[in-house]
């Protein structure tokens, strides 16, 4: 599957329209009580409007951009690890924020990505209205469609605000996600080494 195009299960989204984010967050300010013209929140509508731009452009980032040319074909068919990428969404439930760490691993044919790139992929599903099953799923997809290779391993551990802050509040609680595909998914042996990498 070429990288230029969108996913035929995801929707068509336009830009931004921060004009009604402010709009919105001034009602909100006021449904909850609070003067929206006071000095200290007379800004904040456009502040979240910003915050929003930046936190989901994962929905307008264009894949062939993101790879931009950075496969490189080399003799080597041996794991590839980045582990420990940072990352930061927003929980689709509740908007609020889920963050924590991936670990992506692929088996190489005759291609390997720029290593910046696998970061960067990371960042154009976590900038999205998420949950982190389908996070980890579109991630493991996305590398296997862009560079073919023999198997592709995620794992994602995350904190859930939603869960943190309200609900059953368990500070402590985090989750954790994989998506194994190909040589991953059938072979113990390499899904374990995987493991062990991360685990190290």
């Amino acid at each position: 599957m070429s990288t230029n195009k969108k996913n035929p299960s995801e929707p068509e989204y336009q830009p931004i329209d921060k004009k009604k984010i402010v709009d919105s967050v001034s009602k909100i300010l006021a449904a909850i009580g609070e003067d929206p013209k006071r000095e200290g929140l007379v800004r904040t509508p456009h502040r979240v409007a910003n915050a929003y731009e930046e936190i989901l452009s994962g929905y307008t980032t264009d894949p062939s951009k993101l790879i931009n040319g950075a496969l490189f074909t080399v003799d080597y068919d041996e794991m590839v690890v980045v582990k420990d990428i940072e990352f930061y969404s927003l929980c689709e439930h509740h908007m609020l924020p889920f963050f924590g760490h991936a670990h992506v691993a692929y088996l190489p044919r005759h291609k390997v990505i720029g290593l910046s790139k696998i970061p960067r992929i990371v960042e154009m599903f976590a900038h999205r209205l998420q949950v982190q099953e389908r996070m980890t799923q579109q991630i493991a997809n996305f590398i296997q469609e862009s560079i073919n290779p023999l198997g592709v391993g995620v794992v994602i551990e995350g904190q859930h605000l939603c869960m943190m802050m309200r609900g059953i509040k368990k500070e402590q609680a985090s989750m954790t996600t994989s998506a194994m595909l190909g040589g991953f998914r059938t072979r113990l042996e390499t899904r374990m080494e995987f493991l062990n990498m991360i685990q190290n």
